[in-house]
C-alpha cells in the first residue's frame, strides 16, 4: 500500500476514538493529545468533528464517547458471521460446565472478544464482545499467536508491552516463544494465574473449512473451582467437540 493512499485525517480520528477506554472515559483536549501523540490543535479538531457527527459529547471541558460509536462495532459484527455462528455453541458449552466461555480474534497485540456466554464473573474486569486483553498472557492470545508463522508472532511480541501481572506471568520473549511452540504442538493453551491471581483458562483454535485458524475458543474459571488439570481432563474434550462442529460451517 502506498503512503499516498492513506487518509491521515481518518487515521487521526480513529486514534482519538481508540484512546477512550474504561479508565479514560472522560477526557479533555489535552488528555487526548497526550494519549494519542497528536498536536493539541489537531486533537481539538478531531474531537469537535466527532461531536458534530454525534460520536462524542462535550460539556465545555471534557469529551465523552456517545452510544453512537457502537454503530462502528455493530458494522463489524453484522458483516462477520463468526460471532453470530459461535454464540449458540458457547451457550451450550457454558450450560454443560456452568462456567463462562468466549471466542476472540487477534487484533494487533491484543485479543478482541467477539462472543461470550457468561455464567460467572471470573475476572475483576467485565468481559464481553468488544473487550480486549493482551495476547501474550492469555490462553486465546497464545492460541492465535501460535497459529502465526514464528517470525510474525515474534514481530507481534516485539510490539507488545510485556508486563508481569502476577508472579506466574511469562513476560519475556524466550519463555513466551517456548510456550507458543508447546501450544502449537499440543493444540491447546492453558493459563494458570498469569493474567490474574485465582484465574485459570484453557483455549483451543477455531478452524475454518480450509483448516486456517480464524479465532480462538476458551473457558475461564476460578482456580478454586477448576484447576488446569481439571480443565484439560474435563473441559478440553467438550471444546474439541465444538471445534469440530464449527469447522465445516466456517467458509
Amino acid at each position: 500500500m502506498r503512503e499516498g493512499d492513506i487518509i491521515n485525517g481518518l487515521v487521526k480520528g480513529l486514534s482519538v476514538i481508540e484512546c477512550f477506554d474504561e479508565e479514560h472515559a472522560s477526557q479533555s483536549i489535552t488528555d487526548v493529545a497526550n494519549r494519542t501523540g497528536l498536536e493539541r490543535a489537531t486533537a481539538r479538531r478531531c474531537l469537535l468533528t466527532l461531536v458534530h457527527l454525534g460520536y462524542a459529547s462535550y460539556d465545555g471541558k471534557f469529551f465523552r464517547l456517545t452510544p453512537r460509536v457502537l454503530n462502528l462495532g455493530h458494522s463489524y459484527l453484522a458483516a462477520t458471521p463468526l460471532p453470530r455462528l459461535i454464540q449458540p455453541f458457547l451457550e451450550e458449552l457454558s450450560g454443560q460446565i456452568n462456567e463462562s466461555s468466549s471466542a476472540a480474534v487477534l487484533d494487533n497485540t491484543e485479543i478482541l472478544y467477539i462472543a461470550r456466554a457468561s455464567y460467572r464473573r471470573v475476572m475483576s474486569i467485565n468481559l464481553g464482545a468488544g473487550a480486549r486483553l493482551p495476547a501474550y498472557c492469555t490462553s486465546m492470545g497464545r492460541i492465535l499467536l501460535a497459529a502465526l508463522p514464528p517470525p510474525a508472532a515474534r514481530e507481534v511480541l516485539n510490539r507488545s508491552e510485556l508486563i508481569a501481572y502476577t508472579a506466574k506471568t511469562k513476560a519475556d520473549l524466550p519463555s513466551i516463544t517456548t510456550e507458543l511452540a508447546v501450544v502449537a504442538a499440543q493444540g491447546f493453551a492453558v493459563i494458570d494465574e498469569e493474567l490474574e491471581l485465582g484465574l485459570c483458562s484453557i483455549a483451543v483454535p477455531l478452524f475454518n473449512a480450509q483448516g486456517h485458524t480464524v479465532a480462538a475458543l476458551n473457558i475461564g474459571a476460578q482456580s478454586a473451582r477448576a484447576s488446569t488439570s481439571h480443565m484439560i481432563a474435563n473441559f478440553l474434550p467438550l471444546m474439541r467437540k465444538v471445534q469440530a462442529e464449527v469447522r465445516p460451517l466456517l467458509r
